[in-house]
């Protein structure tokens, strides 16, 4: 291959790399989850102390952890899927379910999700929703934001994809090593 990616690869290779940091930002997050975690239980159980404000920002990061890293984790390969078949084919044919199942599948489930939580969200904006609880953030709207963020990000990570197998099936570009197991 040329020292310059064809325009559609450089495309991928953008989307990947904003993914992946993205989804390793939102990882870092799970220390946040135990830590906070650990806090809010010590407080509520050895003091007697509430803290609703803490435990309302360990719910907005574990929705950042599973919503946020979706991408990166389909970048990765690392959703759970049933290969029984698809790991004996060839790169070229992988390639081809890839594609046929991101345009079959991953695309409409992201369109479906964006049309049926926009209302949800920008509904939530409109009056710049807070928690209901006393004591808690302000900010709720930010945190119904992260499903749509998640629809953008999985949108892309799929186009990405559909760009890489194409490139493979038309044998422009190496099938990635797949390790199972």
């Amino acid at each position: 291959m040329s020292k310059h990616a064809p325009p559609l690869l450089g495309l991928a290779r953008v989307i990947d790399a904003v993914n992946a940091r993205f989804g390793q930002a939102c990882a870092w997050l799970t220390l946040f989850l135990v830590l906070g975690t650990a806090v809010v239980v010590v407080l509520r159980y050895g003091f007697g102390i509430g803290a609703t404000a803490l435990q309302e920002a360990v719910l907005y990061a574990h929705a950042l952890v599973f919503m946020g890293a979706a991408a990166w984790v389909l970048q990765r390969n690392g959703h759970v899927r049933v290969d029984i078949f698809y790991q004996r084919f060839s790169p070229r044919y992988q390639a081809l379910v890839e594609v046929f199942g991101t345009l079959l599948f991953l695309l409409p489930v992201c369109l479906f999700l964006g049309w049926a939580s926009w209302d949800y969200v920008s509904n939530s904006w409109a009056t710049l929703e807070g928690s209901s609880e006393s004591g808690g953030l302000k900010f709720v709207f930010v945190q119904k934001s992260i499903i749509l963020v998640m629809v953008v990000c999985l949108t892309l990570q799929g186009l990405s994809e559909i760009i890489k197998a194409a490139y493979i099936v038309a044998g422009r570009l190496p099938a990635p090593e797949v390790k199972h197991g």
